[in-house]
């Protein structure tokens, strides 16, 4: 492996997190070609097979699993660098992981977040999966539950509560439901019409947040945080808030960069805003539409 560039290193990493040379082209601007070719250049020097092709992707072999968990120190190791090197030029970029409300409120709210004065910029990366930080994937996330890792610093910015939301003044007898498809719902909110109503689901979307329209629209009634369905004038609660639910939520960051001016000053930021919508979240404050 003598020599071999960095890049390619990347390029394998992106090729291992997407399970196939399309994802890793649109990341990486890349033609599928090219990286066809870095990876059997990067096996050819490595002299081990470290993907199974198939038409359904590129799945790591036993040797590809090793070698990517070897590449995460390397990679976080660089980020730190990137980011010293960064913060020196006065230009760094925060990466938040959030679940697509946390996210939605963020954007909705980002100028209390990030303003023109700043230095730094967000890259802000939307996903149900929990939020990883282990290896500088990010470096704040929100979570569903309080961290057990040691390496992460955590601030608790109270509870969430869910209710069923459908189109205002639909018709108290309609049971249609809208939902996150079953292999999608990685959270409790998302498995909660499977679970509870799988014979009178109408619609299933691959993104949570396309139940939000599809409520509006009066397709059917849907699961949803209270902080999106009671601000929404075109919604009504379905009944009460779905009490088993309810959970509390956590900003996370690490143990090591918590006190990275920048870092700091974005924690400090998010947690105002969620703290300040603590009612809303807990679903107690009015809805808008409500005189």
């Amino acid at each position: 492996m003598k020599n071999m560039d960095w890049d390619v290193y990347r390029c394998f990493m992106t090729v291992a997190r997407g399970g196939g040379l399309t994802g890793a082209a649109q990341a990486t601007g890349l033609s599928p070609a090219t990286i066809g070719r870095r990876m059997l250049e990067l096996e050819e020097r490595t002299g081990r097979v470290l993907f199974v092709r198939s038409q359904t992707g590129y799945a790591l072999t036993a040797e590809g699993r090793f070698l990517f968990e070897q590449l995460q120190e390397m990679e976080a190791a660089a980020r730190k660098v990137e980011s010293w090197q960064k913060e020196g030029e006065g230009a760094t970029i925060i990466r938040i992981a959030a679940g697509t409300w946390g996210s939605w409120l963020i954007a909705e709210n980002f100028p209390a977040i990030c303003t023109e004065r700043d230095t730094f910029g967000i890259s802000l990366s939307i996903g149900e999966a929990r939020a990883s930080l282990a290896y500088r994937e990010s470096d704040i996330g929100i979570r569903a539950f309080e961290p057990e890792e040691t390496y992460l610093a955590s601030r608790p910015v109270g509870e969430v509560a869910y209710a069923a939301y459908r189109q205002k003044n639909t018709p108290g007898g309609s049971d249609r439901w809208v939902a996150v498809a079953e292999e999608d719902a990685l959270s409790a909110y998302l498995r909660w019409p499977h679970e509870n109503a799988s014979g009178r689901i109408v619609a299933t979307v691959s993104r949570p947040r396309s139940l939000l329209d599809l409520a509006r629209a009066g397709a059917g009634t849907a699961v949803l945080p209270c902080f999106v369905g009671d601000l929404d004038p075109q919604l009504e609660r379905a009944g009460e808030e779905i009490g088993a639910l309810r959970h509390r939520q956590w900003i996370v960051m690490n143990n090591e960069d918590r006190h990275r001016r920048d870092i700091r000053t974005v924690v400090d930021r998010m947690t105002r805003l969620l703290r300040s919508h603590a009612d809303l979240f807990a679903g107690k404050r009015p809805r808008r539409n409500v005189a």
